[in-house]
């Protein structure tokens, strides 16, 4: 919703992959070697993770702790293992801290213990996937207010170098960040934000060196290359200015890391003074800034999952006081943006479950006031909008398939851009000027690596202006994909997305790899990942499952998978891996399952309920102690999440919540190979959920599958920095998954 122009770039496959959170390993083509059947020999494979299974695993204390809400008593084993913020950044640890790093510490020795005898593999699995990234690389350039902006990447370098020209693409390169210089001495680096000032001479970042997406805001003065003075702590990272070059507006957070406050703040002046202009004081809520595509207006939002509120001000008097666009009310959502003279408001209103296009005139913008633009079908999702001075593009979603549709201001029938392809993801990418004519389109299918179009939305010419280049011999034409349709297990029809190198035999002798995640209304589109090819290469096919909680299907889609229907989310992935089985893609002895965050959640939970059906699950990131997070409102980010979940202080919801928590339903059973992940610097889920999910597992499965848990102890929710570094853990967690499919190299 942020429109950060010089943070755009890769924006939405940032997004995306956040939301895939770990993609598939990289690839060699002369170890093309599909999967043994089920029944034939694969000891020499197994055994190298099986072979060290008798090595004793750790043993952390267990400390019962006593959780009790509405008459319900919970016994946790493991609660000592949570520590606060200030325990973990104290110069020396106390006592609980040393114990809950010593266990961390035991679990990761004894990983790489069990996974000693990968460690060839493991490697090579590295050297393929950095092999096949073009190193000395660069992004289409855009225009923005006269200059012409870049992201290059050297050979060798994991961060970004950032760079413009006036002009002209001819023009000499200026430097604006080298971030291969700034990270030096840091384990951990990112910045975010980066904008520049409209006279175009002061250059804006946040840097976060933690991991936990709390910036520092710097000023660059781009034509002497000096910093200023002015540093702005504990903030989202980005900034928007005002028209005057000199005043700036950005986004503080709270100690829960929820961003709560808009603060104003004039350069050259001590942040100790700058003025608060908004409060976001109901914790469920948290807020933003941006400027109109018109650049005419500064404005804040206000956002919950059910509900929005947004404010503006003049661009041109930025110490004037914000005025409110339209009240929040609960269950109203809409967003909103600026240009010739008139608000275009995407909301849900009237009941338009898949949103709709509505406009306000200037000075006329409570709901009653608007109307809507145009006639909107009801089973088509509207995702979103761009505005130029001549042009509209509406983002949908029809029948699960991302679509572009330009409007024409000045008359004329609207049209969709055609790709030529019939299943594909493409979504608007950098456009911040907003007299262009031309539209900076992102596309891939499972096939296609991403590709940079412009379309000149006049001529209705499409323009590829650069193909992600996959070296090592990659060649399309040797890859297959399929869009599928499940029947679950109450006759909804869920999509499935999967691919595999052609010659796939589907008899149930190759392995399958399934992923989900299915929360938040986030989509997971079809899209390729030069990853992916190691294990299509060798053998592996690799699928979606584009489960209800996710937005695929529209919005009613999301709504059938959150609160008091999330189980669907679970019963829906589970059916598509019972799909993949009975059809004979793979076997039971040949599936894996994989999610992150959310989908570590659903991850967690289809383990407890259908065991029996996976082969080795990635349980990255995991949400898996859900009551006891819902219940716990310190621990950052949980408020916002009711409308998601439900409030377990509500018995309705406990119930609920508790019926499915993976923590809270491990059980005396055998389970499948587990690999599960985390980030001791975690905001988003904390690093004790799934440390106490592997303690508890620990002492509760019955049966001797490989159980490892991963704690990366420099990062947080993202993974490692840089543009290569995270693909070590990568290529560690596919090591972990070609082994269980008797794959040796």
């Amino acid at each position: 919703m942020i429109h950060q122009c010089l943070d755009k770039v890769n924006s939405h496959t940032t997004t995306k992959k956040f939301i895939f959170l770990f993609s598939i390993a990289a690839f060699l083509a002369s170890c093309n070697q599909p999967a043994k059947n089920e029944n034939s020999e694969t000891k020499d494979a197994i055994n190298v993770m099986m072979s060290q299974m008798e090595l004793t695993p750790p043993s952390p204390k267990i400390v019962p702790f006593e959780l009790e809400a509405h008459g319900d008593v919970r016994v946790d084993n493991y609660y000592w293992m949570k520590l606060s913020d200030e325990q973990k950044m104290a110069a020396v640890p106390d006592s609980q801290t040393q114990e809950v790093l010593d266990y961390l510490n035991a679990e990761n020795a004894y990983r790489e213990k069990v996974m000693a005898g990968l460690k060839p593999l493991e490697e090579s699995l590295y050297k393929e996937i950095v092999a096949r990234i073009k190193q000395d690389d660069s992004s289409v350039p855009y225009f923005l207010n006269g200059y012409w902006y870049v992201t290059k990447f050297e050979e060798g370098k994991e961060y970004a170098i950032r760079s413009r020209k006036k002009g002209s693409l001819d023009a000499a390169d200026e430097l604006l960040l080298d971030e291969n210089a700034l990270a030096k001495g840091h384990s951990y680096y990112a910045t975010a934000g980066r904008n520049i000032s409209p006279n175009n001479q002061i250059l804006a970042y946040g840097e976060d060196t933690l991991s936990r997406r709390k910036y520092n805001i710097k000023f660059i003065d781009l034509s002497t290359g000096k910093y200023l003075t002015d540093v702005i702590p504990n903030t989202t990272g980005g900034i928007v200015w005002a028209n005057d070059n000199k005043t700036v507006f950005y986004t503080q957070k709270d100690a829960a890391l929820r961003s709560y406050k808009i603060f104003r703040h004039e350069l050259g002046t001590s942040v100790a003074k700058d003025v608060e202009v908004f409060h976001e004081k109901d914790e469920t809520f948290s807020t933003f800034v941006f400027k109109s595509k018109s650049k005419k207006y500064i404005i804040i939002g206000s956002s919950t999952t059910v509900s929005n509120e947004y404010l503006y001000v003049d661009a041109d008097k930025p110490t004037e006081k914000f005025t409110v666009f339209q009240p929040r009310v609960r269950d109203l959502e809409y967003s909103i943006n600026h240009i010739n003279g008139k608000w275009f408001i995407r909301t849900n209103k009237d009941g338009a479950q898949n949103f709709k296009v509505m406009t306000a005139e200037e000075g006329a913008t409570a709901m009653v006031n608007w109307k809507d633009f145009g006639k909107q079908d009801p089973e088509i999702l509207v995702e979103g909008i761009e505005l130029f001075d001549k042009y509209m593009v509406v983002s949908e979603r029809v029948k699960g398939i991302t679509q572009l549709k330009v409007q024409p201001w000045a008359g004329g029938e609207p049209h969709y851009v055609n790709f030529g392809e019939e299943a594909f993801t493409a979504y608007a990418s950098v456009n911040p000027e907003a007299s262009s004519e031309t539209l900076r389109i992102e596309f891939t299918s499972m096939t296609t690596p991403s590709t940079t179009y412009d379309y000149n939305m006049s001529t209705k010419k499409l323009e590829m202006k650069k193909q992600e280049e996959v070296l090592g011999g990659f060649d399309k034409n040797n890859y297959q994909s399929e869009r599928l349709y499940v029947k679950a297990r109450d006759g909804k029809e869920v999509p499935l997305s999967i691919v595999y190198k052609k010659g796939f035999k589907k008899d149930g002798s190759q392995p399958v790899l399934l992923y989900g995640y299915g929360s938040y209304g986030y989509s997971t589109d079809p899209s390729f990942n030069s990853e992916n090819l190691s294990l299509l290469d060798r053998g592996f096919a690799f699928a979606i499952a584009h489960i209800r909680g996710g937005e695929d299907l529209g919005r009613p889609w999301y709504y059938d998978g959150k609160l008091l229907k999330k189980k669907n989310t679970f019963y829906d992935f589970i059916d598509c891996g019972d799909f993949l089985v009975n059809n004979k893609y793979t076997s039971k002895n040949g599936l894996f399952a994989m999610g992150g965050s959310a989908g570590g959640l659903l991850t967690g939970a289809v383990v407890n309920l259908r065991p029996d059906l996976w082969k080795g699950v990635i349980v990255a990131v995991p949400f898996v102690d859900v009551v006891t997070t819902m219940l716990d409102e310190s621990i950052p980010l949980t408020t916002g999440e009711f409308d998601e979940w439900g409030n377990p202080k509500q018995k309705e919801y406990y119930d609920y919540m508790k019926s499915y928590s993976p923590y809270d339903n491990i059980e005396k059973k055998d389970y499948p190979a587990l690999f599960v992940t985390t980030g001791y610097h975690d905001s988003q889920v904390q690093y004790w959920e799934p440390a106490k999910y592997v303690a508890k597992l620990r002492e509760y499965k019955t049966n001797n599958n490989p159980l490892l848990l991963y704690c990366n102890m420099e990062v947080g929710h993202g993974g490692a920095s840089g543009r290569f570094e995270r693909y070590k853990e990568t290529a560690m967690e596919y090591a972990f998954i070609l082994d269980l499919a008797g794959i040796s190299k």
